[in-house]
């Protein structure tokens, strides 16, 4: 597990300055392309509210070849927010793939899952089309969409319903994202927010030795939503009580649960640096 108490443990081990060399211009910088609104589902039933929300844009690097991808779910509780390219994540010779799913009350559970599975599974059926590498997807997101990334990474079943292998994955990268079930979920079965469920729609529920590597990074423990650091704590201990070679846990020091996800992007980065040479 690697803790990050304060800035100068950061400092001492040398990530603050490997976190910032990421972001240099001395990086090749690459034209860029979107194409926008894509609907990623297609089922033969289509709502129109399907229609209108389970769309994904595609932002990509022009002429370069097998580049890593980023699937990026938002957060909001399940109910509310809106996709977006995060600032941090543009121009670093990756694509960026930020993904809108259906939010409560119009739906409840499961279909937020199902959402994110489909077009996770879009991403690794059509990045190869735009010149990524689809050995090379990476699901990360913030809150509830840190929350959709350890489900769909970690629940084989969501993406088996589409025809992939979630261990095709490169790497999970939740932000903050619940390890138990989901409190909007509680709260459609009438649960109090306060009351921990760990079922089959808690991320805790499906750990597995052979999942992609997993990075969980949360915000300080003191500052965080009621119990998310602990939460991440015991997903990562299981996963190594379980045999899984490749997870760790990162707690961002003075960092509240809003805050947290922009002094996450770095370390994103510094993950998907290290996949892309593995891959």
């Amino acid at each position: 597990m690697i803790t990050i108490r304060n800035l100068n443990r950061l400092i001492l081990a040398g990530t603050l300055m490997s976190l910032i060399s990421l972001t240099k211009a001395s990086d090749k910088v690459y034209k860029y392309k979107i194409d926008s609104n894509i609907v990623y589902r297609t089922d033969s039933n289509l709502t129109e509210h399907m229609k209108n929300r389970c769309r994904l844009d595609v932002y990509y690097p022009v002429k370069k070849k097998n580049y890593a991808t980023v699937v990026w779910f938002h957060g909001g509780g399940l109910k509310n927010g809106n996709r977006f390219i995060p600032d941090a994540l543009k121009e670093k010779g990756i694509a960026i793939v930020p993904v809108n799913y259906r939010l409560h009350p119009k739906v409840k559970s499961p279909d937020y899952v199902d959402d994110a599975a489909a077009a996770v599974a879009w991403v690794l059926k059509n990045i190869s089309s735009y010149g990524g590498s689809s050995k090379r997807v990476i699901v990360s997101g913030h809150s509830a969409g840190g929350y959709l990334t350890s489900m769909v990474g970690l629940d084989k079943s969501w993406l088996n319903k589409y025809g992939i292998d979630s261990n095709q994955l490169a790497g999970l990268v939740p932000f903050s994202g619940h390890a138990i079930t989901h409190f909007t979920i509680r709260a459609e079965r009438g649960i109090d927010g306060k009351q921990p469920i760990i079922d089959n729609m808690a991320p805790l529920y499906h750990v597995r030795k052979d999942c992609p590597p997993l990075l969980l990074i949360t915000g300080d423990r003191k500052l965080e939503l009621l119990g998310r650091y602990e939460e991440n704590a015991y997903l990562w201990r299981m996963m190594k009580v379980v045999g899984h070679q490749d997870s760790t846990l990162m707690e961002l020091d003075g960092y509240n649960h809003g805050q947290m996800a922009n002094a996450a992007y770095p370390i994103l980065l510094r993950f998907i640096k290290q996949i892309s040479k593995e891959k």
